[in-house]
């Protein structure tokens, strides 16, 4: 079991920085911040406080700090989202340009529920990794890059360039805020854990399928992985949020490719609202209720197969798919969210 710390006391105020101070944010990137090997005091350039400080980014839209939260939606953090240019975007913010310079921006809030709202100095930075679940820490991610930030009481939004998106597009992004004076609670080999119990985290798997009414299907990325140090067994569980993808005469079928539908095969065909098609595809008959369960991961293993959306009526409806693995854990937790990603369905028109 991970070593959890004293939890400490704090209270709840917002406000917005804008303009200047925002020009300020962007001013400093990855390359002219401190060196990560820097002790933690110098690189997030603060003493030690005697009032305590949390600051902290949301998991879901109701979150108020604690951790661990009972939420099992740990990875739609409304704090963290793309945007193609420097200015914000609504949410859920855009999809990257592959190969061009984008921007993450993130929205810290001060105080959480441990802290009074003094000013914390410390660092923000964010990551990403490919699209899916069971994501391990720190060796599945990659930095995007990090600044260091003073926060003071309400919501600072920081803003940090992306440049040269690799493709195809499609990822889960990590925000963590460094502090000598605001420490993670600790840190394990399991993404899901961390950010369950550090509201120091923040992690988004957020993406937009765009479908064509009557066309081809839209491939999406999906990587399932184990990131304990023993074999395991796991399940894909699909959800929608909205109206139906049947509503656009949607379809979804699952390519898992050669391993993992031999896994699926090792553990019994097992699953719900699902139909086996041959060459390793499996159709989610009903994506709002369907499951392969009995998927077994080893050691350390990360799996990736392919979503196949397809549509045939432009619907402007609200859709989304997610697609949720579980399995168990680090904290002795035998079935917990281990990771998703939510796929927001667009159906245009067909392209002439």
């Amino acid at each position: 079991m991970p070593t959890r710390l004293t939890p400490r006391v704090r209270r709840s105020v917002l406000t917005l920085v804008t303009g200047a101070a925002t020009a300020l944010l962007l001013s400093v990137t990855s390359a002219t911040a401190a060196p990560l090997d820097a002790p933690a005091e110098s690189r997030a350039g603060a003493g030690t406080l005697t009032t305590p400080v949390d600051v902290w980014m949301k998991d879901f839209d109701a979150d108020t700090g604690l951790q661990p939260h009972g939420n099992p939606t740990i990875w739609m953090s409304p704090d963290i989202k793309v945007c193609n240019t420097a200015v914000d975007c609504p949410w859920p913010g855009h999809s990257p340009i592959v190969g061009a310079r984008n921007y993450i921006h993130v929205s810290l809030r001060n105080p959480g529920p441990y802290g009074t709202g003094a000013m914390e100095q410390g660092q923000i930075h964010v990551y990403w990794s490919d699209p899916g679940a069971g994501t391990a820490w720190d060796t599945d991610w990659n930095e995007i890059g990090w600044m260091t930030v003073p926060v003071y009481s309400g919501t600072t939004k920081v803003v940090i360039p992306w440049d040269n998106v690799p493709g195809p597009g499609h990822f889960c992004l990590l925000a963590r805020w460094v502090s000598p004076n605001d420490p993670m609670t600790f840190e394990g080999p399991e993404t899901s854990v961390n950010t369950q119990y550090n509201n120091n985290i923040a992690w988004r798997n957020v993406d937009t399928v765009e479908v064509e009414a009557g066309g081809s299907a839209t491939v999406m990325p999906y990587t399932m992985g184990n990131p304990l140090d023993r074999a395991n067994r796991n399940s894909l569980v699909f959800t929608e949020v909205g109206a139906p993808l049947r509503a656009a005469g949607g379809r979804l079928v699952a390519n898992l490719g050669p391993t993992l539908y031999q896994r699926w095969v090792e553990g019994g065909k097992v699953g719900k609202a699902v139909r086996d098609l041959g060459r390793y595809q499996i159709e989610i008959t009903d994506p709002a209720t369907a499951r392969l369960d009995n998927l077994t991961l080893q050691a350390k293993e990360k799996l990736k197969f392919s979503l196949n959306f397809t549509a045939a009526t432009v619907t402007k409806e609200p859709m989304a798919v997610r697609v949720t693995q579980f399995g168990p854990d680090s904290t002795g937790a035998q079935y917990t969210d281990r990771g998703g990603v939510h796929y927001n369905v667009k159906v245009g028109a067909p392209r002439r």
